[in-house]
């Protein structure tokens, strides 16, 4: 843990430092974030700070994905994401939990402590759920609705699955069946962005 505290103290001290009027998103989240599989071009953040750049916002995308991590390592490590004075964070953990079957109400007491962060922070949120697939019975049913009911709770925008017409697609996804391919990710940032534009500042 105290190289992990290490490297991503590293990180955001040698994150490129906004330019004049530059605002900064921060992509925080898993391998789903991090780009897992595909050349970091291709992961959704870059894909995401390109479409800005294409449509006049001028804001920096940082890519905060660490693979294998959950909502307990996403908390703590979110102070050192919020070094980087980010206008808007976009949260999208919680797949390993699910995956692992991790205790639902802790992975919800994670998800809004890190949103309770940001919020005090001076940054606007974006929590993006995330699915299971249904041989997970009730347990897949819970841990989705832990997510719209942090959203709610908490009154941040929404998105309710990051990976809306990706997820089960096996030519969007990797062999693996659960990462997205460059296409994939290229559909993430279709359905990602109407949750995100309203957050954004010219």
């Amino acid at each position: 843990m105290r190289r992990l505290g290490l490297a991503l103290l590293c990180w955001a001290l040698l994150a490129p430092a906004a330019a004049a009027g530059e605002r900064v998103i921060v992509a925080f989240g898993d391998s789903l974030t991090a780009g897992f599989g595909v050349a970091k071009q291709e992961a959704y953040p870059a894909l995401l700070e390109a479409r800005l750049r294409a449509r006049g916002f001028d804001y920096r995308v940082v890519n905060a994905g660490v693979s294998g991590d959950t909502s307990a390592g996403g908390l703590r490590r979110v102070d050192w994401a919020l070094r980087l004075g980010p206008d808007v964070v976009i949260v999208a953990l919680g797949a390993n939990d699910g995956l692992r079957g991790q205790n639902l109400a802790a992975l919800r007491a994670n998800l809004a402590a890190i949103v309770g962060r940001i919020e005090a922070a001076g940054a606007r949120v974006l929590l993006a759920g995330m699915r299971l697939p249904t041989n997970y019975g009730d347990y897949a049913r819970d841990f989705h609705a832990v997510f719209r009911g942090v959203a709610a709770e908490r009154g941040v925008a929404f998105m309710p699955f990051l990976l809306e017409g990706v997820g089960g697609n096996p030519r969007l996804n990797l062999a693996d069946g659960i990462h997205p391919t460059a296409e994939g990710y290229r559909l993430i940032v279709d359905r990602l962005w109407p949750h995100l534009e309203p957050l954004l500042r010219r």
